[in-house]
């Protein structure tokens, strides 16, 4: 290895990586349509366009088997490529699976991961179709790669936002980040409480469903294309709405204003943030893994999105030299930055 100064890789995160990595990798076949940068591949083959995505779920890292049971994790595991396909208003049709395991996981166990990952598959109408498994020594590593299709004029990527466009959203944000709280909290009082020790999560069972099963949101994409509205811009809210936000203003060349009071967060998750004094935006703004919808719609859209159940109208898109931010319930403009997920800023005993 070169002698030269060497970069944290934290120091550029994770999609900073990616772009640095795959920058000088041209594009050479014509069925290739997009290559790296949005939540899937597009690739053309006549007929429908071929929507690709894959993730990597690393024990320690991306999840904690202390209290994340099996059954759940398969679920969560596909449910999260799903959620890339439809964030390009596409449809899931195929997945494989690919582990990494180590000796002290039983047959039982590997049985008990892909009970949840059949579970998903017969939600969705999804297709296993091969993968592969291997021996790991650092614990479990799951990899699935989702194949899912869509017309080619239906297509959305996070390119083509516009000035004045509306910016919505699915659902309630900072859930999932409050349920993972939660579980956190508990797994360390009962390290220190012994055997007897019985979780509290009376009340809470929201919270913690959006963190351990979370769905993703192939009714948003119907109802949007039965109200006959075409996002011009979308993802999933996989990092969090910050880092959401920032990458459709990066890649459409655009700004945005985001309003605190419109940002809709759940009643559970309130409580615990308050429970745990914690600032109830931040959580909201920075948490992730709530996989909801993130879109941009054409102003003349405004009434028919008004009529959507389960979508809010949060803010507009602006010029790019305004740039990104959040308007405080005073009207005080804050600077959106990039403060969700960063697998790489954590240390390997978190989850």
């Amino acid at each position: 290895m070169s002698q030269e100064k060497q970069t944290e890789i934290s120091a550029l995160g994770e999609f900073g990586l990616i772009e640095r990595l795959t920058k000088d990798f041209p594009l050479r076949n014509p069925q290739t349509v997009k290559g790296v940068g949005d939540d899937a591949a597009v690739l053309s083959f006549g007929g429908k366009e071929v929507l690709v995505t894959t993730d990597l779920l690393l024990e320690g890292i991306h999840f904690d088997l202390r209290y994340v049971p099996l059954k759940h994790l398969g679920y969560k595991s596909a449910i999260v490529n799903f959620s890339d396909v439809y964030a390009m208003n596409g449809t899931p049709r195929q997945i494989t699976v690919s582990l990494g395991v180590s000796s002290r996981f039983t047959v039982e166990h590997i049985e008990e991961l892909y009970a949840g990952i059949r579970l998903a598959c017969e939600a969705y109408g999804v297709d296993l179709v091969g993968g592969d498994t291997s021996a790991s020594v650092t614990g479990l590593v799951i990899s699935i790669t989702c194949l899912g299709e869509a017309d080619k004029e239906d297509i959305v990527y996070r390119t083509g936002a516009k000035e004045t466009d509306l910016i919505c959203v699915s659902g309630d944000l900072g859930a999932a980040y409050m349920g993972l709280q939660l579980l956190e909290r508990e797994n360390r009082v009962a390290a220190q409480s012994g055997k007897d020790f019985t979780p509290d999560f009376a009340g809470k069972e929201y919270i913690l469903e959006r963190q351990l099963k979370p769905e993703a949101r192939k009714d948003i994409v119907e109802e949007l294309r039965k109200a006959g509205i075409h996002p011009t811009s979308m993802m999933d809210v996989s990092d969090g709405l910050s880092s959401e936000l920032l990458h459709i203003c990066r890649n459409s060349g655009v700004g945005c204003r985001v309003y605190e009071d419109r940002i809709p967060i759940d009643y559970q998750t309130a409580c615990m943030a308050e429970e745990l004094n914690m600032n109830l935006v931040t959580a909201a703004m920075n948490g992730g893994e709530d996989y909801e919808l993130l879109f941009t719609v054409p102003l003349a859209d405004k009434e028919k999105v008004e009529k959507l159940e389960g979508v809010k109208m949060i803010g507009y898109v602006t010029k790019p030299e305004l740039g990104a931010a959040l308007v405080s319930r005073d009207g005080v403009e804050l600077p959106i930055k990039a403060q969700g997920w960063n697998a790489f800023t954590r240390s390997e005993n978190d989850a």
